[in-house]
């Protein structure tokens, strides 16, 4: 079973990549990509907050 710090170290991972491929799709033009990608965003922030990661640093996104 991972550990707490090992789920916050992925979902940092993920919510970084994702960001970066959001910012990508946006730039593109691709807004139905950029929406489906949306709901994951979300929810990692959702669970990065949950957990006390302070999300000022990394969220490029800030919608």
């Amino acid at each position: 079973m991972p550990s707490m710090s090992d789920i916050i170290r992925d979902s940092i991972v993920d919510f970084s990549r994702l960001q970066d491929w959001m910012l990508s799709a946006r730039k593109n033009n691709d807004i139905e990509t950029y929406d489906l990608m949306y709901k994951r965003y979300i929810e990692l922030k959702v669970i990065l907050t949950a957990s006390g990661v302070n999300l000022t640093e990394l969220d490029k996104i800030q919608e």
